[in-house]
């Protein structure tokens, strides 16, 4: 069974690969099979087996030919699979609080802390740290050089370049990611045309075949076989289903194709079920249909908006049903529901079971999850509930998914979520704010983003916004205002007047791209 063993992340070949999010089974290895195709036609599928070339050898089954060897479909797709190298980390040269690394952790208040914060490079002896590599899988989706891989392949990544069978090497751009399906979207930077390979619209069935083609502990292009054993698979990494198969599948093969006899790709291979980190014949593919739908909002704008309800459910079990007087166990019950999130001003109560959306049935969690996720952000649905011994319905506005464990902390603690102006300018030039109270001028600085140039320009928390681009600010809002004008008129910083202590100064910041 699954909760006997590990997964293990497996996608990179370079040190201790990380633990995909969500991971319920022990040491779960993510499987890279960036090269690596399945092939999963059918046995049973006539019309997998006539698309084989007439002279291409073959036995004759019951349920049609069979091939012999996997050697055409190999030669057909394997142009289009790619091993990736992935260089990480090593930019940095400050902690936490701005110092330098290696340097005490001064508190921000004591006398020394500028001193060591502002101190000129050549003073600063302390090594900076050293880049990561990796290896992981990937392939060619359109001519022009799209390739798709698992996002755990190119986390954190300063620098990817591209490997083909031919040895033939290229950079490529980042053009998004979706942790939640573990799918990352990149770009080649090259004009010519690539040969790519197209997902399949049929569902696999258990039984078919399943070709893998990939870069297993940086050996470049490697292909195993076998047969799709299972469907819908939950490994423990959000709402999302996945195809296992039992094609030999380790370490550098994430981000790979698993093929069917047609050369389709019916998944992206993502994990593997390990209890040593090796192969075992058990991984996991992300499911074609999933992976167009990511990477479609990928291409179209680098990143993938999902409906939000803002609620904390779990499972309606028997004893559950019974408690709340609920017929059979079906549904979501809430557990909890996010301070300033899509549900909170809804009417959506704690203990509520949500039967249905949009006249939809929900059969668990994980359904809830899936069909919320389906919705556009900002999309009013009507959400069928079991309260207090009958049926009520309530209307909620869905709200974009957080990217983050992060960004759902700051809805909690009350301060504005991702989609927010104020929060998106506040975000450029890297501080967080906080109203003032009763009788302060300014606005407070409550942290300070240590990569921000505001950081390197020695504003910290405490210090008070008196103007900004020389208009007096009296909130949050204020301030955001004051970037989005500097934004409008073209400007790469802005000025902000503060004062620090008894001190007012006159200090220029330079925005992030947002």
């Amino acid at each position: 069974m699954l909760e006997s063993g590990d997964v293990t992340s497996g996608a990179k070949t370079g040190p201790s690969p990380k633990t995909l999010p969500g991971r319920r089974m022990a040491h779960a290895t993510v499987a890279a099979l960036a090269t690596a195709g399945v092939l999963a036609g059918g046995l049973a599928l006539k019309p997998a087996f006539a698309q084989l070339a007439p002279d291409a050898p073959s036995v004759e089954t019951p349920f049609g030919r069979a091939p012999l060897s996997f050697a055409d479909i190999i030669e057909k797709v394997k142009p289009s699979v790619v091993s990736i190298s992935v260089v990480a980390g090593g930019k940095s040269d400050k902690n936490a609080k701005g110092l330098p690394e290696g340097f005490p952790d001064i508190p921000e208040d004591s006398p020394f802390y500028e001193f060591f914060k502002n101190l000129p490079k050549e003073f600063r002896n302390a090594p900076r740290q050293a880049p990561t590599q990796a290896q992981g899988s990937g392939f060619v989706i359109t001519e022009d050089g799209f390739v798709v891989t698992n996002n755990h392949v190119v986390e954190g990544a300063t620098k990817i370049q591209v490997s083909f069978d031919d040895q033939e090497k290229m950079d490529a751009d980042l053009i998004g990611t979706d942790p939640r399906t573990d799918i990352a979207l990149l770009k080649l930077k090259s004009t010519k045309k690539f040969h790519s390979v197209k997902f399949s619209e049929k569902q696999p069935r258990v039984g078919d075949w399943a070709l893998a083609v990939g870069n297993p502990f940086g050996l470049g292009g490697t292909v195993t076989a076998g047969i799709v054993s299972a469907q819908g698979r939950d490994i423990g990494s959000g709402p999302y289903d996945f195809i296992q198969i039992d094609a030999a599948v380790n370490k550098g093969n994430s981000g790979g194709p698993t093929f069917n006899l047609e050369g389709e790709v019916i998944g992206v291979n993502t994990a593997i079920f390990s209890p040593s980190g090796g192969n075992v014949g058990i991984a996991f593919a992300v499911p074609a249909r999933t992976a167009m739908d990511v990477i479609t909002q990928l291409q179209k704008s680098g990143s993938v908006s999902r409906g939000w309800l803002g609620v904390k459910i779990q499972n309606v079990d028997d004893d559950t049903a019974a408690a709340i007087g609920l017929g059979e166990a079906k549904g979501a019950l809430v557990s909890e529901i996010t301070p300033n999130g899509p549900a909170s001003s809804s009417g959506l109560k704690v203990q509520d079971a949500i039967l249905q959306i949009n006249g939809d049935k929900i059969s668990d969690s994980r359904d809830l999850a899936r069909k919320i996720a389906d919705y556009a952000p900002d999309t009013t649905v009507d959400v069928k509930v079991w309260r207090g011994n009958k049926e009520e319905t309530v209307k909620v506005r869905l709200g974009k998914f957080p990217g983050s464990s992060e960004e759902i902390a700051k809805l909690e603690q009350g301060k504005s979520g991702e989609g927010d102006a104020t929060s998106t300018a506040l975000d450029q030039l890297g501080l967080t704010l906080a109203p003032p109270k009763s009788g302060d001028e300014g606005v407070a600085v409550t942290e300070v983003d240590p990569d921000s140039d505001a950081a390197e320009k020695g504003i910290k928390a405490g210090d008070v916004i008196l103007e900004v681009g020389g208009s007096a600010v009296t909130g949050p809002s204020d301030v955001a205002e004051g970037v989005k004008k500097a934004t409008d008129l073209g400007r790469k910083a802005v000025m902000l007047y503060i004062k620090s202590a008894d001190q007012r100064r006159i200090v220029p910041i330079q925005l992030k791209k947002g």
